[in-house]
């Protein structure tokens, strides 16, 4: 055999060699590089507010897990709360209170407080106060008033489309987070009606309006 074939041979040899180990070099490659960049997937958080007529607190639970409790202001008995299953549907920083040609803009005298969470209930919402001694009680126009910092909490922790459920009497579930004592499905009385309406609200921004129409009494608060 001639010393040029012996040479070809070699390199072919060789050459298969070097194709053979890249090859596997970069399938091992390819295979870690997948296993680094594969990320397990969160898992959704479902997020639920449950507030307690009775109770005259609310509750934020986060996928099954009660994550804080509040002290709220409801409804009085001439201007009871809604209840029923609502969702959020606004989410207002600083709103500008309108009732009745009286402007009243972001400040101490407001209202509503810094943070509007308006419900899909018209006329409805979670939001701050002006008289911070009314929470625990029986006060408001059938709006769920909370204190300052706890509401600020909640706010932050809360989005659009979160479910919130307003619960008159007191069922396994308020008792399991709030204790007390259920109450027989007998003994609940009617839904109360509702006797406030709102116009629609402005859409979420960092300063926006809360406009409120009357029905007897001054809604959102």
């Amino acid at each position: 055999m001639s010393s040029r074939v012996r040479v070809t041979i070699l390199s072919a040899v060789s050459f298969l060699i070097l194709f053979t180990v890249l090859t596997a070099a970069r399938a091992q490659n390819a295979a870690t590089g997948a296993v680094v960049n594969a990320q397990p997937e969160r898992p959704a958080i479902t997020r639920l507010i449950i507030v307690s007529l009775k109770d005259r607190r609310l509750a934020l639970v986060e996928n099954g897990q009660v994550k804080a409790l509040y002290p709220v202001a409801i409804g009085k008995s001439s201007t009871p709360s809604p209840t029923g299953t609502f969702t959020i549907a606004t989410h207002v920083i600083n709103p500008t209170y309108y009732h009745h040609g009286k402007v009243i803009p972001p400040g101490p005298e407001n209202p509503v407080g810094n943070r509007w969470m308006g419900l899909s209930v018209s006329g409805y919402g979670i939001h701050g106060t002006n008289i911070p001694r009314s929470i625990g009680r029986a006060a408001s126009h059938g709006c769920i008033r909370m204190g300052r910092r706890d509401l600020e909490r909640l706010f932050a922790q809360v989005r659009v489309g979160d479910t919130v459920e307003i619960v008159g009497q007191r069922d396994e579930q308020t008792v399991a987070i709030f204790g007390g004592q259920a109450v027989p499905q007998s003994a609940f009385g009617a839904a109360p009606v509702l006797t406030a309406r709102a116009l629609p609200e402005a859409s979420p921004a960092n300063h926006a309006t809360v406009t409120v129409a009357m029905a007897a009494i001054p809604a959102g608060q």
